[in-house]
């Protein structure tokens, strides 16, 4: 690694990829830029961009990300696999430097992470790969009833492959109690799989609690982590967590990229659920990505270095937007926890208002119903329902997701917009 100092700035140089060292000044620049030049700018007519609230959903490639992703977009190509000249020499030099960077993130050894297409496909391989692999003698997954979709989907896989899956419920704040967990263990349980931070409402589940349980009975523990890396600490040691999902673009990186944590002392065996080279410890084959895999590891030593800047930016403008609506707005219900959330996600029910009424009148604000894979739907969030939401009340939730970049004055603005036509529709509702 090199310092070179240029301009104001320092710059960590990464096998010729330049990352900005943490600046406070500089990231309130980039937030003032990325408001005025790529998003809706408050201050002129509404120009068919709105500015982005959706922060669960996706969020923006940070710029420095895009810095030390580009030499491998253009002058370093080669096939990370290939060993017998200088360009795959290369590309490999770059996905180990990654791969070290995505482990100290997370307190993990480098040889445990294996590099995905993203949350999704780890989530597939953790549920799937385990419970396949010790399918001949423990035949019991644990869940609960508020995972990712494609937790729940996989776990369904297995049920129809003759495995018994059970869906612990949560309570009211979205957190599942450890009684509930505690019971539910059997000695054919291989594998309790419960996400950090719920997509839908930020709840933060005692990760380290169900660690600890899951240790003393012998049984592995997953972790869909996709909304949690980069934002709260996490030790994967410290809180006795076996399998950690990881995804790129919820933590400023690129999109189609992500990671798996896998332990290997005590060692967790999985059956690859894809055929191929038997890249990454054979668990997942084929060609790595390197400019993606290079982008992912700068977003996650950026989330490092930032973690405690951005979770404090987070509360700071959480805080804001809750109180400016909460505090002119009757009848406006916070879903989930708020001692024991995520303060960048806040999900919200206004009481006699459309859900979907208000993202029309709100089309200058990129806004979420719920989860980025099921708000296209009609139905009520199966998130909210599982917490005991009235339906009419699940109809009537906003998700507002706050992120690294987001201004003070665009959280002004939301709260303004959606004071003033929460209050019209509330004034035409029935």
């Amino acid at each position: 690694m090199l310092i070179n100092k240029m301009g104001r700035f320092q710059f960590l140089t990464i096998l010729g990829a330049p990352v900005k060292r943490f600046d406070s000044k500089y990231v309130n620049q980039l937030r003032r830029n990325l408001s005025t030049e790529n998003k809706y700018n408050i201050k002129a007519e509404y120009d068919g961009r709105p500015l982005y609230l959706d922060a669960q959903a996706t969020t923006p490639l940070d710029p420095r990300v895009l810095d030390a992703m580009l030499p491998y977009l253009t002058s370093y190509y080669g096939n990370p696999h290939s060993r017998t000249h200088a360009y795959g020499w290369e590309s490999e030099a770059a996905v180990e430097k990654a791969r070290e960077q995505v482990a100290i993130l997370i307190g993990a050894d480098p040889k445990e992470i294996i590099f995905t297409s993203g949350a999704t496909e780890s989530n597939n391989i953790s549920v799937k790969g385990v419970g396949r692999f010790y399918g001949t003698k423990k035949k019991h997954i644990i869940t609960t009833q508020t995972e990712h979709k494609c937790v729940l989907d996989s776990c369904r896989a297995l049920e129809a492959e003759g495995f018994k899956v059970t869906y612990l419920p949560v309570k009211s704040n979205g957190i599942i109690n450890m009684e509930d967990l505690d019971k539910a263990l059997t000695p054919e349980t291989s594998l309790v799989s419960i996400m950090s931070v719920n997509n839908e409402i930020g709840v933060i589940q005692p990760i380290s609690e169900i660690g600890a349980l899951c240790k003393s009975r012998k049984v592995f523990f997953h972790t869909d982590a996709a909304q949690a890396v980069g934002k709260i600490p996490l030790n994967v040691n410290e809180m006795n967590i076996d399998l950690m999902s990881i995804s790129g673009h919820k933590i400023y990186g690129p999109k189609g990229v992500g990671a798996l944590y896998v332990r290997r002392r005590p060692r967790v065996r999985i059956e690859a659920i894809q055929s191929g080279g038997g890249q990454e410890r054979g668990l997942r084959s084929g060609t790595v990505p390197t400019p993606l895999v290079v982008g992912l590891g700068a977003a996650s030593e950026i989330a490092l270095r930032e973690m405690d800047y951005d979770h404090k930016w987070m509360v700071h403008l959480s805080t804001r937007l809750i109180d400016k609506i909460c505090g002119t707005l009757p009848q406006v219900i916070r879903n989930g926890d708020p001692e024991h959330s995520y303060p960048g996600c806040i999900n919200l029910s206004f009481a006699y208002v459309e859900g979907e009424s208000l993202l029309m009148a709100l089309k200058d604000i990129a806004l979420s119903s719920g989860s980025a894979c099921t708000s296209a739907s009609l139905e009520p969030s199966y998130v909210l329902r599982a917490i005991g939401t009235e339906e009419d009340l699940a109809h009537s939730s906003i998700r507002f997701g706050i992120g690294r970049f987001t201004t003070e004055e665009e959280i002004d603005y939301t709260a303004e917009k959606c004071i003033r036509h929460v209050q019209r529709l509330r004034e035409m509702s029935p």
